[in-house]
């Protein structure tokens, strides 16, 4: 298994909040294997609502995406999407 991963910064205003904490777990559980979020090395299942949600993400946070094996690259680069995109909620 080959682990990559990506950094991006929280560029909503509400930052990861319930929402957008629901949509980057829905893109993670279609992964094949385990998708990581970090941030101040607090590491947070990104399939896990709850888990995303208690690494306190405000909008500016540095945050790293990561995942267990190269199969998943398509999963990694939707997530980041999600995240450039401030989650479809930028006006």
């Amino acid at each position: 298994m080959t682990e990559l991963s990506r950094d991006v910064i929280v560029i909503n205003e509400l930052g990861l909040h319930a929402r957008s904490a629901a949509k980057i777990a829905e893109i993670a559980r279609k992964a094949n294997y385990n998708v990581w979020i970090i941030k101040d090395k607090k590491k947070a299942d990104a399939s896990s609502i709850l888990d995303i949600l208690t690494l306190e993400c405000a909008k500016g946070s540095k945050i790293t995406l990561k995942i267990d094996d190269q199969s998943d690259l398509d999963i990694l680069n939707n997530t980041v999407k999600q995240f450039e995109t401030g989650f479809g909620e930028l006006s």
